[in-house]
């Protein structure tokens, strides 16, 4: 059995520990609560620029001319993980990447080529290990993601798209459900879904443009601007989700690492002071058997 001193040693250590993970547990909390705002002011902007450009291109017709729309047999397929700048927030970054891996293996048994893009610190360190070449990576706003970072990937991916090195890009990335909850999910942002272009279900269809709507220049020139704009919207809805996701999965993984370090705590005091009713006994022990001796 170990010592008292060891044991308290031990109690010492896993205070400290349970310190730090309470701390990050409300941290997150925090940054979560952030995060749920960004998304919901968000949604307005969303729900708008799908509107206008639903609109748009029923006013163009024929919208398979520009780069970005250009339907092609697909060959190559850019897989795009979104993963976080840090770990300790349980399975988020590892589900992703093994939805990304099991994506690898099915396309590849279907002969399509796999381009790897990612985004996190984390990913882009495991998909190195494992000694996958990457196209390009983004870091250092994984938490806390702005506009600028969703231009930046989106005009990465467009320029691949438009290039035709890839064919087909899909984003990889936990959607948030509640703090304790998140899906991966995985997303085809190019090329745009045709329900994009061509319209909705009546249930899940945008609300209608009110009045008569002219398009200065023209209708196609205004679509040709508002795609790379869509595209923007849809990428930077994918990182708040992502965001949001890691926050909750971080303030679940230390509010579940705080109580298992209260109840080794609590196994560990009764440890001590069974050890040190142990050392008492012994000593009285031995201090009857010596007056017996005398």
């Amino acid at each position: 059995m170990a010592s008292q001193q060891d044991i308290k040693r031990r109690i010492r250590s896993i205070r400290s520990t349970h310190k730090i993970t309470k701390a990050m547990e409300l941290v997150a909390a925090a940054k979560l609560r952030r995060a749920q705002q960004r998304i919901v002011a968000m949604r307005p902007y969303a729900d708008r620029m799908l509107e206008l450009i639903t609109s748009t291109s029923q006013a163009v017709g024929n919208v398979r001319g520009l780069p970005l729309l250009e339907s092609r047999e697909t060959r190559t397929v850019a897989l795009v993980p979104l993963t976080g700048d840090r770990g300790l927030a349980g399975a988020f970054n590892a589900q992703v990447l093994r939805r990304s891996f099991a994506l690898e293996r099915d396309l590849q048994a279907q002969g399509i080529e796999v381009r790897w893009l990612v985004g996190g610190k984390r990913g882009r360190s495991s998909l190195r290990f494992r000694h996958r070449e990457l196209a390009k990576s983004w870091t250092g706003f994984s938490d806390q993601p702005g506009f600028g970072d969703a231009q930046a990937v989106a005009h990465g991916l467009s320029e691949l798209y438009a290039s035709a090195q890839v064919d087909t890009v899909l984003l990889v990335y936990n959607r948030f459900v509640t703090p304790i909850t998140q899906t991966v999910v995985e997303q085809e942002i190019l090329p745009l879904p045709s329900q994009v272009l061509e319209g909705f279900d009546e249930e899940d269809a945008p609300p209608p443009v009110r009045g008569e709507v002219l398009y200065e220049p023209d209708s196609e020139t205004i679509l040709a601007r508002l795609i790379p704009a869509y595209l923007e919207t849809e990428i930077f809805r994918a990182l708040l989700e992502s965001a949001a996701s890691e926050h909750g999965a971080r303030m679940s993984a230390m509010r579940n690492a705080s109580k298992n370090a209260e109840e080794l705590i609590d196994h560990l005091t009764l440890v001590m002071n069974r050890a040190r009713q142990a050392d008492i006994t012994r000593e009285i022990l031995e201090v009857v058997a010596g007056a017996d001796a005398l």
